[in-house]
């Protein structure tokens, strides 16, 4: 007969239409003009991103999905977890995989989940408590990034031999100076011994990168132009939504893929609740989105100046994704 599961839920005070307003007044005020990426995760947003994971163009979810699948029981073997903590968690399905695992090797006692979106957060907990009925459940409502990751990941309960895993790619979203502050942020939050797994993008063919932000369908440029509905909707801006080409381009120099918005022709824009008056000229660009690729050594020595040691990693059979294991090492005196 198995326990029955207990689900705790801890909402951190977070005034969505402040930090927007933030984040718009700081990003669009600048040149280059940009936008978090964040924004895009609205209800649309967000069936849209699961739209996008299905195209054939785009490999990153799927060849992640297929490497966990290769790789979970291993990766409970290597860290004997007793706590999975996930950021970023969305639908939480992929993760599934580890929590199996992990399950399997008899080691693995709560999951932790954590996610901007309160609904989307309390549905996957509810499935994941479903499906694992042993298991005691800890919901996170956050952003991560807050006060350069510390002040984001504080709000995170530590349990003992916590496995922390940071999948999707999603790392590539910062540049270097943020994932400097998140590894940081991380390894204090982790205690020496536990484990971090992330996946990450692998430099590959330019024209593979460049087309999984560039679907032949169009899903990806609905997708980028609904953060401008975003804006339009909760701060009561008037941008011409249909004015706006989607662009998606290879940084060489910075080894990233850039998704930006290019107005099609001259304007002026009002963002009321941001008290913001925005002149584009035509063909001037919004950068919605950097996706950074990498290359395996330079990430690992990322890894390494912020307290890590390399575990193992694993990589598809073209070289364009990897799961990378690290431990905490003690902090040297």
């Amino acid at each position: 007969m198995t326990k029955p599961h207990r689900i705790d839920m801890h909402v951190d005070p977070i005034n969505r239409e402040e930090s927007l307003i933030s984040d718009v007044q700081q990003g669009l005020s600048q040149r280059p003009r940009s936008l978090p990426p964040k924004w895009f995760y609205d209800a649309a947003g967000s069936e849209l991103f699961e739209a996008i994971t299905r195209l054939p163009e785009y490999y990153p979810t799927r060849t992640e999905r297929a490497l966990l699948r290769e790789c979970a029981s291993e990766i409970a073997s290597l860290t004997h977890a007793e706590t999975l903590v996930e950021l970023g968690s969305g639908s939480s399905e992929k993760t599934q995989l580890l929590i199996d695992a992990l399950l399997a090797a008899g080691t693995l006692t709560t999951y932790v989940a954590q996610d901007v979106s309160e609904s989307a957060l309390l549905g996957a907990m509810n499935d994941i408590a479903d499906r694992y009925p042993t298991l005691d459940l800890h919901g996170v409502v956050s952003d991560f990034s807050a006060g350069d990751f510390r002040d984001g990941l504080r709000s995170l309960p530590h349990y003992p031999d916590s496995l922390l895993a940071f999948l999707g790619g999603t790392i590539g979203n910062l540049v270097p100076e943020e994932r400097a502050h998140f590894f940081a942020a991380v390894r204090q939050k982790l205690k020496p011994g536990e484990h971090l797994l992330v996946g990450v993008g692998l430099i590959a063919e330019e024209t593979d990168m460049i087309a999984a932000y560039d679907d032949a369908e169009g899903v990806t440029a609905r997708f980028n132009r609904n953060v401008l509905d975003v804006l339009n909707r909760e701060l009561g801006a008037d941008f011409p939504v249909d004015k706006f080409r989607h662009v998606a381009v290879w940084d060489r120099a910075n080894s990233w893929i850039e998704m930006r918005l290019r107005a099609v022709e001259a304007m002026t824009v009002e963002v009321k609740r941001a008290e913001l008056s925005l002149h584009l000229a035509e063909g001037e660009e919004i950068r919605t989105e950097i996706s950074a690729k990498f290359d395996l050594g330079s990430f690992l020595a990322e890894l390494e100046v912020a307290g890590f040691s390399r575990v193992t990693d694993w990589r598809d059979p073209m070289n364009r994704f990897a799961l990378i294991l690290v431990n905490a090492v003690p902090a040297s005196i």
